[in-house]
């Protein structure tokens, strides 16, 4: 049986040290909700390098009025931090369908991004809220949106020995407002068949200024809909542009059949979760839980 070298260092330059060095299978631990499955099924690294000691990456800082989020923050940790919760509530809402309280006491953000499932939950909902990524590795520092870190089921577009070590959500615009939803066949602890997240923002007139719309589980990775997000700019956020937004994301689908959902129905259902996750996200604009 091959042996696995186990490492927790206490700085970032430590750990992207260790990750630079193996010539390798190197993982990074931050939940470890997924990367645990995959090593009791065989999926065992040569290097796992723990990153839940590094101070920056497990912390929440106000930053130029919006938040940096540590890749390895927990999803209770979020859940309880109230003013984040209060600004970035379609987020929370992602975050809250990941898995029991148990799980949610361990996932992290990083992690559930990098893991690169279509149909991870908080990953529409960062897109929504048009989040930012802060990467360090082997060529020093970048940033890039959360959109383009997956690039295929279980495939991320981190370059070897790179890792993510933060999440920037932006300031919140006045009379703005997000929701996340996703429909799957149980209630609780399930993987969505469909997820739709929607951020907006109004004008003092009640119109819709900005949009970002994004669908989980539809693609072989999350995706940004700005043809969803056209029908509602310029508009009240009335029926005909709620209509014309579900359409749009009908049309954007590129799914597939399995055993919890046909091309077909999801085509439909990605259309009805948008529109009803733009609903709330209109009321929450607007003032209104």
């Amino acid at each position: 049986m091959r042996e696995m070298r186990y490492e927790a260092p206490g700085t970032l330059e430590a750990a992207l040290a260790l990750l630079s060095g193996t010539n390798g299978r190197a993982r990074v631990l931050a939940g470890g909700t997924d990367l645990l499955i995959g090593m009791r099924a065989g999926l065992m690294p040569e290097l796992l390098v723990d990153i839940k000691g590094i101070p920056e990456m497990t912390s929440i800082v106000a930053d130029n009025g919006g938040f940096r989020i540590g890749a390895a923050v927990t999803c209770m940790e979020l859940i309880e931090h109230e003013a984040f919760a209060k600004a970035w509530p379609g987020v929370i809402d992602g975050i809250r369908l990941i898995g029991s309280i148990q799980v949610k006491g361990r996932a992290t953000l990083g992690g559930n991004l990098c893991n690169a499932s279509p149909a991870a939950d908080s990953v529409p909902a960062m897109i929504a809220a048009e989040a930012l990524v802060s990467i360090a590795g082997p060529n020093g520092k970048r940033e890039a949106r959360v959109e383009d870190i997956a690039i295929g089921p279980g495939k991320t577009s981190l370059a070897k020995g790179e890792i993510v070590t933060s999440f920037l959500m932006p300031r919140r615009l006045p009379h703005s407002g997000d929701a996340y939803l996703r429909f799957t066949p149980r209630t609780e602890m399930d993987i969505a068949v469909v997820g739709a997240g929607v951020n907006l923002t109004l004008d003092a007139s009640g119109f819709c200024r900005q949009a970002r719309i994004s669908l989980g589980a539809v693609a072989a990775r999350a995706l940004l809909v700005p043809e969803a997000a056209a029908a509602l700019i310029g508009s009240r956020v009335d029926a005909a542009a709620l209509k014309d937004l579900a359409a749009a994301a009908s049309s954007a689908c590129r799914p597939i059949d399995d055993k919890r959902g046909t091309k077909e129905f999801r085509i439909k259902v990605a259309g009805v979760m948008a529109r009803r996750a733009a609903e709330i996200a209109l009321a929450r604009a607007r003032g209104k839980s």
